[in-house]
């Protein structure tokens, strides 16, 4: 892989942050320009961050000082400058729609961690390990957007990476449902302990938008392309409840599952042990070299002690066992780090695949 020069927009915020910490080490993407609200414009990222920087590492060094120019007035200079950007930002949906819009029209590709085109059906939702083959669909919309380079590429809710490659793998068997009740971390919601003191002993049972996504986005990862889009599948139904825990980082999903021709707990663990994609076989740089754990003990995974398995990028899996009530025929639990598989670093690994494939050329 060639080496790259990136911009992130939305380089202030919690996601634009992780970026950031990501980047200073990647081998061959390097960050030259950093975007954010016109109230940041003008100032070093430094002094925009301020008080409001949430990482547990101090702030990379090397972009202390760079000056944060306009995510909407200065788009326009990033043509020449930039290969591509990562997409971060904080807006109104339709504002975001727009905003990635206006980038790859000026020929600037975009890798969003926003949800905003998630259900464009040109625009492939990629999670490298299981659907690489939809970012094929970027011609098409080329096509529609009129552009050479520009495209938009996004990756998924972050609360899917703890159950859905769980899940993939299995789909042989005939997935008839699944019930999914995810445990999520606070920094999804862009906060800290110091920033939501009302998680302090306690739980909320409700976050906005959160249910519809994990039912419906892996609807359109597993979907097929057809006539230059992305049609959804229509089964497996997946349902969820989605609740907020006072953890800093990490997304549990408690798992429950029905097959048409159920597996034994033997093939579903070999699986998933067995269970690779194309990053792994690219190499590619942010690539976990074991996708799937999977823990014996009976108290694992646990937030804490797992989610920086493989650098943040793996997912863990334990407690599989058959439903002695007869309703489901597996239950388990799986385990992801929300800022980094979930969110920056897996919108880099999608880059990654993007990079080696040409489409930044």
């Amino acid at each position: 892989m060639r080496n790259f020069n990136v911009g992130i927009v939305g380089a202030t915020g919690m996601v634009g942050q992780r970026f950031l910490t990501i980047l200073s080490k990647h081998p061959n993407f390097k960050v030259v320009a950093l975007l954010a609200s016109a109230r940041s414009a003008g100032k070093t990222y430094a002094e925009a961050v301020g008080n409001k920087w949430a990482m547990s590492e101090p702030m990379p060094e090397n972009y202390k000082n760079m000056v944060v120019m306009d995510a909407e007035a200065d788009m326009q200079k990033l043509t020449g400058l930039v290969d591509f950007v990562f997409c971060a930002v904080n807006m109104k949906k339709d504002d975001i729609k727009a905003l990635e819009i206006k980038y790859a029209q000026c020929e600037i590709p975009v890798v969003s961690n926003n949800s905003a085109h998630r259900f464009t059906d040109d625009v492939p939702m990629v999670i490298p390990e299981i659907n690489p083959e939809h970012i094929e669909i970027i011609h098409s919309q080329r096509k529609r957007l009129g552009t050479k380079r520009g495209f938009i590429a996004v990756k998924s809710n972050c609360s899917l990476q703890s159950y859905v490659p769980l899940l993939h793998p299995l789909k042989k068997y005939g997935i008839e449902n699944a019930a999914v009740c995810t445990y999520q971390a606070i920094s999804g919601a862009g906060k800290t302990f110091e920033t939501m003191p009302e998680i302090l002993d306690n739980i909320i049972p409700f976050i906005g938008g959160e249910e519809e996504k994990s039912e419906q986005e892996p609807m359109k990862i597993w979907g097929e392309m057809k006539d230059g889009k992305i049609v959804p599948v229509a089964s497996p139904a997946i349902t969820a409840q989605c609740v907020r825990v006072p953890v800093t980082d990490g997304h549990t999903a408690a798992v429950f599952v029905k097959f048409t021709n159920k597996p034994t707990k033997e093939q579903i663990l070999a699986d998933w042990a067995e269970f690779s994609g194309m990053p792994q076989a690219l190499e590619l740089p942010s690539a976990p070299k074991q996708f799937i754990h999977y823990m014996e003990e009976d108290n694992r995974p646990q937030a804490k002690l797992d989610r920086n398995l493989e650098g943040g990028m793996a997912i863990s899996a334990g407690r599989l066992r058959e439903d002695n009530m007869g309703i489901f025929d597996y239950k388990f639990i799986g385990l992801s780090h929300n800022t980094l598989r979930g969110a920056a670093g897996g919108a880099v690994l999608l880059a990654e695949l993007l990079a080696e494939k040409g489409y930044f050329d």
